[in-house]
């Protein structure tokens, strides 16, 4: 354990950070599985209600520092693209 005041406060405020972190990656996960399910079940409606979530949760995961910038608009960049490739028409 930490002895110093200031090594005390560090500890503290790195275990509130790591479960505020833990939050937001995981919140992040389970909206770019809501958006695939979605996708793949071939509903455009939930889908586009879907994909916004998600981006607005990932921007929300990258102004908190939970994400670096270019990871999060790689994931946005990524997820749009799975889900244009999903409801595209067949045959294209």
């Amino acid at each position: 354990m930490a002895n110093h005041k200031s090594a005390i406060k560090r500890a503290r405020q790195n275990t509130v950070r790591a479960k505020r972190n833990s939050f937001w990656r995981s919140r992040v996960k389970n909206e770019t599985k809501k958006v695939l399910e979605a996708a793949e079940e071939n509903n455009n409606e939930a889908t586009e209600v879907r994909l916004k979530l998600a981006i607005r949760t990932i921007s929300k995961s990258r102004s908190k520092g939970v994400v670096h910038k270019r990871t999060a608009s790689r994931k946005i960049s990524n997820l749009a693209r799975q889900v244009n490739r999903l409801n595209a028409p067949a045959g294209t």
